[in-house]
């Protein structure tokens, strides 16, 4: 029961989902129904408008081509007609030598699910042998004509459902990148502030520093699922560019592949930041832990830098629908105000830890080099999230 309420509150939660707005849950919606429309449109041309009483190809073929992009519509579209042909070849071949449909299973079936096997197939290999189940079990005899008729049934199929999934609502998946983006621009800035919280407390020891770098690890994690939104996104704009333009439906584009490159070196900065940590925590390690009003000053700085992430992750989403043009130029001249102030005091910090850097290297090597590391960490960081870093 307690499985079953579960499953239940998730479907609830992906119906909401997809009521209330864009999502992939509502993406989700649109192929299947898109899927449904294919195929009853397939059925209608093929059994009701050709009179076909065994219009069994075409509608199989269009459901199964609507993809979550028209361009692997396109592809499987060949992977699926090459698998049909071989399958409805050979079942055919078979037949023919058997002249029994038992018979013509056992010696087709075997050899077509090696050939399915092939690598050009893709996915769609073991169609071969369920199309060689299907021309058997419907008992028409083998002739050409017969192989034709299958043969051009899933070339029907095929075109029908390529053409419903380019032209009714062509799949675009542009919003997981700027999502994604948003959503590792946050996070580093939750991990920043975490880290700044913790090194203002008055004890921190490996066991704080693991709990950072598992956090670090969750940034990596999002980094690869911004890379597989990125590919998603340039297959979905193959072959979709035209029919969009003619249609005006043009979606906005992605953020440039460019901020995925600066906010994957953020998320290596901030891993490498949290690995010195731990090294310095770790007490069978020759480096010391920085102490005294330095690591205030820079538990401050983290802080004003995790700040700047949030702004960019608020950035990266774009401006709200709902908010009038005035109101987003007001927002705008806010946010450069309060990167003008962030900057003088990261200003002023960076040279007040500069100092605290030059009076640790008085008192020991161990933690002027931890500082100074740190603090390197910490200027790679801000020069990638301002185009321009603190003076040195």
């Amino acid at each position: 029961m307690d499985w079953v309420r579960r499953e239940a509150a998730a479907v609830g939660q992906a119906v909401l989902a997809a009521w209330r707005g864009p999502g992939r849950e509502r993406d989700l919606v649109v192929q299947s129904l898109k899927a449904a429309g294919a195929g009853l449109l397939a059925w209608a041309v093929a059994g009701v408008w050709l009179g076909d009483p065994m219009a069994l190809m075409a509608p199989w073929v269009a459901v199964v081509i609507v993809q979550a992009t028209v361009y692997s519509s396109v592809r499987q579209a060949g992977q699926l007609f090459g698998a049909i042909c071989l399958g409805s070849l050979v079942a055919s071949g078979a037949q023919a030598i058997t002249d029994d449909n038992t018979g013509a299973l056992a010696l087709s079936l075997p050899l077509l699910m090696l050939l399915g096997n092939w690598s050009r197939f893709g996915l769609q290999g073991v169609y071969a042998a369920t199309t060689a189940v299907f021309v058997l079990a419907a008992g028409t005899p083998v002739s050409a004509a017969a192989v034709g008729h299958r043969v051009g049934q899933a070339a029907l199929g095929a075109v029908i459902g390529v053409a419903v999934n380019a032209f009714v609502l062509p799949p675009i998946h542009l919003r997981n990148v700027r999502e994604n983006l948003a959503a590792l621009a946050r996070e580093s800035g939750d991990v920043l502030h975490t880290v700044a919280g913790d090194l203002r407390e008055t004890e921190w020891d490996a066991q704080t520093a693991a709990g950072w770098n598992g956090e670090a690890a969750r940034l990596q994690r999002r980094v690869e699922a911004l890379a597989s939104a990125r590919s998603w996104s340039r297959e979905s704009l193959r072959l979709t560019s035209g029919p969009l333009r003619v249609l005006h439906r043009a979606p906005p584009p992605a953020p440039p592949e460019e901020e995925d490159q600066r906010w994957t070196r953020v998320a290596g900065n901030i891993t490498s930041l949290t690995r010195t940590l731990s090294v310095a925590a770790d007490e069978n390690r020759t480096p010391a832990t920085p102490e005294g009003p330095v690591l205030g000053l820079y538990a401050r700085l983290l802080k004003l830098i995790g700040d700047s992430c949030h702004v960019e992750a608020d950035r990266l989403l774009g401006p709200g629908a709902e908010r009038r043009p005035q109101d987003e130029e007001a927002a705008a001249k806010d946010a450069e105000e309060a990167t003008e102030e962030t900057e003088e005091t990261m200003d002023e910090l960076h040279r007040q830890l500069q100092q605290g850097m030059r009076e640790h290297a008085g008192q020991g090597a161990a933690q002027a080099s931890v500082l100074g590391a740190l603090l390197l960490q910490a200027e790679n960081l801000w020069a990638e999230i301002v185009p321009e870093p603190p003076d040195q």
